[in-house]
């Protein structure tokens, strides 16, 4: 699996339209932040059906005795709830004002899933820290549950630094946020506009606006995603009429001899006790499957766009070497202006860096959130 762009780049040549046409009608549309299909990747020969392996060092649930839990909820700015999960270091004097951080999960995620960790670890070094559900998923209000708004996903972020700055114990001038896979888009489509946020980190950013248009490495034609355009208005059509709400893309249920790589990779974690949660109210197993009718939302979304005028205000993109989700880290840290940085983490995959704190670099997002929230506002 963490080999997947080093063996990917020797299939290229064999790879072909019919394998790729295959696995989009498998997955629906262009599968969320579960998978997209890369043209190279597309003959790669397929694991065992059974994925028993524990990663090294994963350890998504990771709770810590120096971090008190509460759970919160409050609205964005169109009255909708928001859920969270507030992680405040023990020894925190609440009489001073600390450096606050918001974390948003994976796309398709509640959570749970990655964000409870990157909360707790930064709760750990000083910060108080807050992950949360993003609209439409988990604790989070919106209907249909599961729908697609990357403005409402964005919305999240700045109710988030609302509901931080209302906190007594809260420096409003050092609040900062991380986004993982599909929320690092919409943490730079937040900051874009909400200059509260005062440096952005990104971890296996997916751009969920070209992920959808264009699929990985850009395998995906016109006429494919105008296919997917065409069956998303039909459902949506249907569901208008009384049909029931379909789902798309998103993790697999099961593997099987001929399960894709990268869908075999979201599997180990969102299918496996390493990583799976079923929020309270939920359908079993619907994590990461957004439905079929909203999904194309993402085909509008072009958080990379103005990215330059987030400068002054500082960016790190952190992506795995190994990483299938690498281009776009790598795209949006060409676009940015300075201050910004791009850190790859050596033998790491995308979905390494939800849970192995073993290659996490942590040290280095302490170092840049006590650079540029504290430091900066001495």
């Amino acid at each position: 699996m963490n080999h997947f762009e080093q063996t990917a780049a020797a299939a290229v040549q064999d790879a072909n339209s019919s394998d790729r046409r295959d696995f989009l009608r498998m997955a629906g549309t262009s599968l969320a932040a579960a998978g997209l299909l890369s043209k190279a990747g597309a003959t790669l020969a397929a694991a065992p059906p059974k994925s028993t392996r524990l990663p090294n060092g994963a350890d998504n649930f990771y709770t810590s005795d120096k971090v008190t839990v509460q759970k919160v909820t409050f609205k964005n700015q169109y009255q909708m709830t928001v859920a969270g999960n507030l992680f405040v270091p023990k020894a925190l004097d609440r009489k001073k004002r600390a450096p606050a951080i918001v974390v948003g999960p994976p796309m398709g995620a509640v959570k749970e899933q990655s964000a409870n960790l990157y909360a707790t670890k930064m709760a750990e070094q000083g910060f108080v820290a807050m992950s949360l559900d993003l609209a439409f998923w988990g604790g989070s209000a919106g209907q249909p549950r599961n729908a697609v708004s990357p403005d409402m996903y964005a919305e999240s972020f700045s109710a988030a630094v609302d509901f931080l700055g209302s906190q007594a114990f809260v420096d409003r001038q050092q609040i900062g946020a991380i986004g993982i896979c599909g929320s690092g888009s919409f943490v730079i489509s937040a900051a874009k506009i909400d200059p509260r946020m005062k440096a952005s980190a990104t971890v296996s950013m997916y751009d969920m606006g070209a992920a959808n248009r264009n699929a990985l490495n850009h395998s995906q034609t016109l006429e494919q995603r105008k296919q997917i355009i065409a069956a998303a208005v039909e459902q949506r059509q249907a569901e208008f009429d009384g049909g029931a709400i379909q789902y798309t893309g998103g993790t697999v249920l099961a593997l099987s001899a001929d399960t894709h790589p990268i869908q075999r990779e979201f599997f180990d974690f969102y299918r496996t006790p390493r990583g799976e949660f079923t929020p309270q109210g939920a359908s079993p197993r619907t994590t990461t499957m957004p439905t079929l009718s909203s999904n194309v939302k993402f085909m509008n979304f072009y958080p990379f766009n103005d990215i330059e005028t987030i400068s002054p205000r500082p960016l790190l993109f952190i992506t795995g070497d190994q990483a299938h989700s690498r281009e776009f880290s790598e795209d949006a840290y060409q676009r940015a202006a300075e201050p910004k940085e791009l850190v790859v983490v050596p033998g790491a995959g995308h979905v390494d860096l939800y849970d192995r704190v073993t290659l996490i670099p942590f040290d280095k997002l302490t170092a840049f959130f006590n650079k540029h929230l504290v430091s900066a506002s001495l």
